[in-house]
């Protein structure tokens, strides 16, 4: 095999597909990256066996062929290269020749055919979402995946599929997030997957602002084709929780609030949060809302906020990490949080999407 191709190009590429491998590879291989000649130009694949990521660039193709190559060093290699552009040779024994006009590097790489082979998608019905849709849905939701090994069907997003419609629901048993959105086509299929955050984090990291990404299923795999990559993984099995039966119905009382001013608030009051003293307090009086942190040994802090508010005065503590995650999300200028009393869940509500909260014990 033997390529030319522009420094900056090949090392993007790099950086898309190692962020699968891990540093805990069982297998030498899966340290390696797949680099393999096709109609299109270059492919490069990695893979840690439950997600596998590939993208196509462009490149000035001298011999067809296929290699794997050390991910780490050949990323740290091209990213110290001088020049511009860097000419990839492959010999006979698996040693590959990085060189531009003045430099030169030899490192071995392994057969690609110790490669472990992704799985292919073929006669599957695809879904179309719009990348620019989906990103926004992740973002919306992934923060409230749960991290607890013990509760591995909640490490990932539900992916639910119904009559042209999307729905994403990520909970961590403190905090729920459901997300909806309208898709075009017309997909006669109920969906129903679970999709791991390591995945999730792949294509928040991938997706763009404009085109759109096919969804296709196999048997406990989804590929998500962006156009120039590709990710494919394995699905995450078990029974999501009935998230439906924990969304309380529209509340009457409700915060009138400026977004930004309120997430500035809370990110304030959070300076003084300890791992014990977590809770930021928020008091609820006719336009006014005071956030405020009282942590012994550490300090207070106290801010009023106008809001438009004329119902019964009260007080409730949350996480600050949980109304930060979702308000730092939000686009709105002004939103509703709806709350009730100090020991039921806060809401808010924006345009298809919920996200519900549970409060916390003051003091």
């Amino acid at each position: 095999m033997k390529f030319k191709v522009d420094k900056e190009v090949l090392g993007n590429s790099i950086q898309t597909v190692q962020n699968v491998i891990t540093s805990k590879a069982t297998l030498p291989i899966l340290s390696n990256i797949l680099m393999e000649t096709q109609k299109e130009g270059l492919r490069l694949t990695a893979t840690d066996l439950d997600i596998g990521i590939s993208c196509v660039i462009p490149v000035n193709i001298q011999e067809a062929g296929a290699i794997t190559i050390p991910a780490k060093r050949f990323g740290d290699i091209i990213k110290g290269l001088p020049g511009d552009d860097v000419s990839v040779n492959t010999k006979k024994n698996n040693l590959v020749t990085i060189e531009t006009e003045s430099c030169q590097f030899k490192i071995m790489g392994l057969a690609s055919e110790e490669f472990p082979v992704l799985p292919t998608f073929k006669d599957t019905e695809v879904i179309k979402i719009e990348q620019v849709n989906l990103k926004r849905m992740l973002n919306l939701t992934s923060f409230a995946v749960s991290f607890d090994e013990t509760r591995y069907v909640l490490s990932g997003i539900l992916f639910k599929i119904h009559k042209n419609k999307i729905v994403l629901v990520a909970t961590d048993g403190k905090r729920l997030a459901i997300m909806e959105q309208e898709l075009k086509g017309n997909i006669d299929k109920d969906i129903q997957i679970i999709v791991p955050i390591k995945t999730i984090q792949e294509l928040i990291r991938n997706l763009k602002d404009e085109g759109e990404v096919s969804l296709s299923l196999g048997s406990n795999q989804a590929l998500f084709d962006l156009g120039t990559v590709v990710i494919i993984s394995r699905l995450i099995e078990g029974e999501f929780p009935d998230y439906r039966q924990v969304i309380p119905p529209v509340s009457e009382t409700k915060l009138l609030l400026k977004r930004e001013e309120f997430l500035l608030a809370v990110r304030r009051a959070a300076l003084l949060s300890t791992p014990d003293y977590q809770a930021v307090k928020l008091e609820v009086f006719k336009n006014k809302l005071v956030v405020s942190k009282s942590t012994p040994d550490v300090g207070e802090s106290r801010e009023e906020l106008s809001i438009g508010y004329q119902g019964k005065e009260m007080v409730i503590g949350f996480n600050p990490v949980y109304l930060i995650d979702v308000l730092k999300n939000l686009q709105n200028e002004s939103m509703e949080l709806e709350i009730t009393d100090g020991e039921k869940p806060g809401v808010i509500r924006v345009n298809g999407y919920v996200y519900i909260v549970l409060p916390m014990r003051l003091g």
